[in-house]
């Protein structure tokens, strides 16, 4: 079993920034990637950020450029810096961990940001 922490979450004003942290504990190997991906009241679920086991990235047009995620293998974290910020950005992110035939989710934690 899996279990992913998130933290780091808050309320901010437009432009300013956030980093959220999420730490995964339990029976860890293989991981294909990790990722955060967020969800808005109303609104599906969207993917974030990824990042491989090898550091490649990957991220969505709408937030490229403001957005960074990165990890410590060592302490099998995940970080994104979310620089920015914008009221279009508010919602639970949510952290992800897919290893091969398992796919795990943190619990989330709200990012709010007012105009």
């Amino acid at each position: 079993q899996v279990h992913l922490v998130e933290s780091g979450g808050g309320l901010v004003q437009a432009g300013g920034s956030l980093r959220l942290s999420c730490v995964a504990s339990g029976s860890i190997n293989n991981i294909i990637h990790m990722a955060w991906h967020r969800q808005a009241p109303g609104k599906q679920r969207e993917l974030v950020a990824t990042i491989t086991s090898d550091g490649i990235t990957n991220y969505p047009d709408s937030v490229k450029g403001r957005f960074t995620i990165s990890r410590n293998n060592a302490k099998n974290t995940v970080y994104l810096q979310m620089n920015s910020l914008k009221p279009e950005d508010t919602a639970v992110y949510y952290c992800n961990l897919m290893m091969p035939f398992n796919n795990y989710w943190g619990q989330g934690t709200q990012v709010t940001v007012s105009s």
